[in-house]
């Protein structure tokens, strides 16, 4: 990538701070890049990211491909302005409360903008863009554990960990619910379907312990699993071990 496409995305990413004129090139333009923005992000929310293409933004907005390009440098780059403007879209909630509970609610709200927008967890944060939400959100994150007693080090690990156990315990969700989608049946209804085969493969004796947590699963969930107790166990796990790094 080029270091003008670079300097060009960044001061897209601040351009209600900066006051950057809408497009770069040529006359003036039909649409602004606000406009692409939230023509990509529909775009993405019906097909996901594997099938995002600038094709069908520039079609969506009435525009020839080419065109496209006056307002943003390729589709990486578009993709990022889409995630800033995504997690700027609802209001940071108050984090009050303590620890756990602060760390609860950034979660949570993760875990429902994921659900909102499931390509969000498609998406390539090896190197994210630097934008004005993106800046706000890391803020607020900080904010959940600022002052408990943690290093500086620490902290950026804590948001890290937070943020990658709930971005995969949303992977889970969203997929669950998707294959139910996709088979048109429930859990119980698959698990009806493939019962006599299951019981050939798999005979009284032969995996007794997953025989039987499985069962007791099976009984308490109604379903293969259950996605948000995963969660709710899993992030208490992990604000137990903070807790516990506190205490040492």
């Amino acid at each position: 990538m080029a270091d003008q496409d670079v300097d060009r995305t960044l001061t897209l990413l601040w351009r209600r701070t900066l006051g950057t004129p809408q497009g770069s090139r040529g006359p003036k333009q039909r649409v602004s890049v606000d406009d692409v923005v939230t023509a990509a992000i529909e775009v993405a929310d019906e097909s996901g990211l594997a099938a995002f293409a600038l094709r069908k933004v520039a079609d969506r907005l009435g525009l020839k491909l080419m065109s496209l390009y006056t307002y943003v440098p390729g589709r990486s780059e578009l993709i990022g302005l889409m995630v800033d403007e995504v997690l700027g879209e609802r209001e940071l909630p108050a984090l009050t409360g303590d620890l756990r509970q602060r760390l609860y609610t950034v979660a949570r709200h993760q875990w429902d903008e994921a659900h909102r927008h499931p390509w969000l967890l498609q998406v390539d944060n090896s190197r994210p863009w630097i934008g004005p939400n993106g800046s706000d959100r890391y803020e607020w994150q900080l904010t959940a554990v600022e002052g408990a007693g943690f290093t500086d080090l620490e902290m950026d690990q804590i948001v890290t960990l937070i943020s990658g156990f709930t971005a995969s315990a949303a992977k889970a969700s969203i997929e669950a619910r998707q294959a139910v989608d996709r088979s048109a049946m429930t859990d119980a209804q698959w698990w009806e379907i493939n019962a006599p085969i299951l019981e050939r493969v798999m005979p009284a004796g032969a995996y007794p312990i997953s025989s039987r947590v499985g069962t007791a699963a099976g009984q308490e969930y109604s379903s293969i699993g259950d996605p948000q107790r995963s969660f709710r166990f899993g992030l208490d796990r992990i604000v137990d071990g903070l807790e516990r790094l506190l205490e040492r």
